[in-house]
């Protein structure tokens, strides 16, 4: 039996993220490891995993920050790690799996190595601060060259949009050489999302996010400020955590924010469906995304979606269509959109059901799986997904509308 190795920065991603994606390269006859920092005895992650008949072993790693002893220790493990159950194919995401893992598999010899772009983070980010400057133009520097080197080491680089893509061409951090495929994210579960109305009493917004400046959270707070000054009760509920990147909001100004009523903080929440049900209207003003995951889940819920003009997030929106786009880092405008659905509530529908078709056409998981594992060569046979709950939300809709 081929092995399949998968590495992870997150442990909780390899579920909510790559869950359907561990379960088809088991049902192509793989025998499926994944590697992980936190994925110790005790793990909920590694028990739902090895549950499952996934192998995991957890590694050293730290998500952030270039520590070199750190980080040779993760090079360490991860080479030891593939000596021991050589593996036929590694797949890595995120930036230090990316780097690390190719890097360490091409000198492990690993036959196929391949690499899923799932956002540029804070490196690439910080190029886009305001008046062009980089806050910390050797981190961008050294970022840019390892991975060069890793990209440049594996079979296929797969981008979740053409920004990502273009972007480190004219970078010169992918080789002309590399073969690449772009596909549509990380695909969403559109029967585990399943349509719910939305609420009725009033117009109610919702974000998502690690709680990162990047993520456009400070302008989300601050555009819920402007417009609870007419609307005091409109509610702006905010779903996250506290990270430990450098462009992490503080816990004081979090409290802050809270203190003055200006969000509802639910904190972080192990199943989003919930926030995302009691909500009108999605927001996320990230700087820039891979394929934003919590937006594919609020348009299979048949929500609006209000989202930045930005690489990866532009994809999800049409504007008009299912929602609107807004220029990154603009307030006032992101405030003035917001008001738009307050002002006429009948679009919040009207895009809620378009958000679903595009979920169901572009991002269903299963067409996303079916792209990826042709791209690394494995035989793959796609699964069907009930449609079922979007024919009676499109249909109980019309009806509604018609009487």
């Amino acid at each position: 039996m081929k092995r399949f190795l998968m590495i992870a920065s997150f442990p909780d991603s390899l579920i909510s993220f790559r869950g359907r994606l561990l379960e088809d390269l088991q049902s192509s006859g793989w025998e499926v490891h994944v590697a992980s920092p936190d994925v110790g005895l005790d793990s909920r992650i590694r028990t739902s995993l090895e549950a499952k008949g996934i192998v995991v072993h957890a590694i050293p790693m730290q998500r952030t920050g270039l520590n070199p002893f750190a980080d040779f220790r993760t090079v360490a493990s991860l080479y030891r790690l593939m000596q021991w159950i050589a593996p036929d194919m590694v797949l890595g995401y995120t930036i230090k799996p990316v780097i690390y893992g190719t890097l360490t598999a091409w000198l492990a010899k690993v036959p196929k190595r391949y690499v899923m772009i799932t956002g540029l983070g804070y490196a690439f980010t910080s190029l886009d601060e305001p008046g062009g400057k980089c806050r910390r133009p050797w981190l961008s520097w050294l970022v840019k060259k390892l991975y060069g080197w890793s990209l440049a080491r594996s079979h296929r680089v797969f981008f979740q949009n053409n920004d990502d893509l273009t972007l480190l061409r004219e970078l010169e951090v992918l080789s002309p050489r590399t073969p690449y495929q772009v596909v549509n994210g990380s695909g969403i579960d559109i029967d585990e999302y399943a349509v719910t109305p939305p609420p009725r009493d009033s117009v109610r917004f919702l974000l998502i996010a690690r709680l990162l400046g990047n993520k456009g959270v400070r302008e989300y707070v601050q555009a819920a400020r402007l417009v609870k000054r007419r609307y005091p009760h409109v509610v702006f509920s905010l779903v996250g955590w506290l990270d430990d990147n450098p462009d992490s909001i503080s816990r004081q100004e979090l409290d802050r924010w809270i203190d003055a009523g200006d969000i509802e903080f639910l904190g972080r929440l192990e199943d989003v469906r919930s926030a995302i049900a009691e909500c009108s209207v999605y927001v996320l003003p990230s700087y820039r995304e891979g394929t934003p995951r919590t937006v594919l889940e609020a348009m299979a819920m048949g929500r609006a979606v209000i989202t930045s003009d930005a690489p990866g997030c532009r994809e999800t929106v049409v504007d008009g269509d299912n929602g609107f786009l807004v220029p990154v880092r603009d307030v006032m405008s992101l405030a003035d959109t917001m008001l738009r659905y307050i002002h006429d509530p009948d679009l919040v529908g009207a895009h809620g059901e378009r958000s679903r078709w595009k979920a169901v056409e572009k991002y269903d998981v299963n067409k996303v799986n079916e792209a990826l594992m042709t791209g690394m060569g494995i035989p793959h046979v796609m699964r069907t997904s009930s449609n079922t709950m979007y024919r009676d939300f499109v249909l109980g809709s019309q009806a509604t509308r018609s009487q």
